[in-house]
């Protein structure tokens, strides 16, 4: 048995078209030809398919369309006209503008979680939580509790101050280094 196959492409996309016949002896029947091809393609891009297969025991077709990278086309600049300001409205707006916004937290000392768990103000749910806002703290103060793995861990201040802020509510969970409280030295 010898097997005999030809293929042919067109412009629009990649159209193979391939004939097969199985023995030396067996004629060939009906097979497309290329007008039946186009047709067959403008049909598959009507119907918006991207792979289209068709096979009988003479004649073999496969259409598939490659969809073209996107071409971007950069716009020309356009240069926007220059308006200067007046020299005392230039200084005051330049002036603003090196302000740095004032920050709440600006300035505080920042407690963060050494690890990932879930934070606990206190050490049961029944007990007063170890610190409050406005509280004093020094440096082997516990502050907190995070729990992970059904391991208690206590947090200490590592500094002397006032308790500023506290960033998390009880119960919530934590990340590795997620600021927990705001004490001012």
């Amino acid at each position: 048995m010898s097997e005999n196959t030809g293929s042919a492409k067109a412009k629009d996309g990649d159209i193979v078209v391939e004939k097969k016949r199985t023995s030396a002896k067996k004629t060939v029947g009906s097979s497309f030809n290329m007008d039946e091809i186009r047709e067959l393609a403008d049909l598959v891009d009507e119907h918006g398919l991207t792979d289209f297969e068709f096979e009988n025991e003479n004649i073999r077709v496969r259409l598939s369309k490659m969809q073209a990278a996107p071409v971007y086309q950069s716009a020309p600049a356009v240069q926007a006209p220059v308006v200067s300001a007046p020299p005392v409205q230039a200084a005051a707006a330049a002036e603003a503008a090196t302000e740095p916004a004032a920050d709440p937290d600006a300035g505080l000392h920042k407690i963060t979680s050494p690890i990932v768990g879930t934070f606990y103000r206190s050490p049961g749910p029944d007990k007063a939580p170890y610190v409050s806002e406005g509280a004093t703290v020094s440096p082997d103060t516990t502050v907190c509790i995070v729990e992970a793995m059904k391991l208690m861990n206590e947090i200490q201040a590592e500094v002397s101050g006032e308790v500023v802020s506290i960033y998390v509510e009880n119960g919530q969970p934590v990340e590795y280094g997620q600021p927990l409280f705001g004490i001012r030295k």
